[in-house]
């Protein structure tokens, strides 16, 4: 299993930016309570406050996808990330080097069909053969 690394970008008005700390204090918390989950952050721009970004990472992605199943991930999370920037947020880690141990680097374990198989199609009850 590789693990995930999930970023979030938000923008928040300068206004608004005192009630949205701890809103997402409160979803990595819930986030931290589910199994596969490994650490998460939120940061903020330094050059620019209305830009925030909550970060997680977990033991693989499937753990990731099932937090987002649990009720306090629903109730405290989900509408949060829900205004997070659109755009891809879940990605495997290829390469991670802490200060505290030897570099670690992965082999990709995505799907070789990933560009040609879209979400859902791979779960029919037939799945056509590739061409």
């Amino acid at each position: 299993m590789s693990p995930v690394l999930v970023v979030t970008r938000f923008v928040v008005p300068e206004a608004e930016s005192s009630a949205f700390l701890p809103r997402a204090q409160a979803a990595l918390a819930a986030f931290a309570a589910r199994p596969g989950y490994l650490r998460g952050r939120i940061g903020r721009a330094a050059d620019d406050p209305s830009s925030w970004v909550i970060t997680t990472e977990w033991a693989g992605v499937g753990a990731y996808r099932r937090s987002l199943s649990s009720y306090d991930v629903k109730v405290d999370a989900a509408p949060l990330l829900s205004l997070g920037v659109d755009e891809p947020s879940a990605y495997e880690l290829l390469h991670r080097d802490d200060a505290s141990a030897p570099p670690v680097v992965a082999v990709s374990r995505r799907a070789a069909d990933a560009d040609r198989i879209g979400v859902g199609e791979a779960s029919a009850p037939a799945v056509p053969e590739l061409p």
